[in-house]
């Protein structure tokens, strides 16, 4: 977390600061515990609720018997350390917002739409509170309004 240390706590006093870390480090999960789940235990979905995802989690859960679940869990056993890191992003992103008191973007005006997966992010966002993909200044700016 100290690489994007600037990024989610750039206006924030060491108190808040040290709010944001503590809130972090409770809510952030851990990519090798992820990997391991979804290489283990994937075919009953518990790397899905292990990173929130409840209905992916219970659909697996449901077609368990079938053996299906199994064999893509073992495939997203390598796109793990991805959605755990987009994931983290995203909970960091909430807090840092909860803390500071930033509201949600209200006018049409002051939201653009991620590239990666089109959701509504503010003009001013560094990440993609959906997915979590990076946003580029240049990218928005090229992208069409919708």
């Amino acid at each position: 977390m100290q690489t994007t240390d600037s990024i989610y706590t750039a206006n924030m006093n060491e108190h808040q600061r040290a709010w944001f870390y503590a809130e972090y480090k409770r809510a952030s999960k851990d990519e090798t515990v992820g990997v391991l789940l979804a290489l283990f235990l994937g075919g009953i979905g518990i790397h899905h609720f292990y990173l929130r995802r409840n209905t992916a989690g219970i659909v697996y859960l449901l077609l368990s018997w079938t053996g299906i679940p199994m064999v893509i869990a073992w495939i997203e056993c390598f796109f793990m350390p991805s959605r755990v890191r987009q994931y983290n992003a995203a909970q960091a992103i909430y807090i840092s917002n909860q803390i500071l008191g930033t509201a949600a973007p209200q006018a049409a005006s002051t939201t653009t739409h991620c590239p990666a997966c089109n959701s509504p992010v503010e003009s001013a966002a560094v990440y993609c509170t959906h997915c979590g993909a990076a946003i580029t200044h240049t990218s928005l700016a090229t992208q069409p309004a919708l």
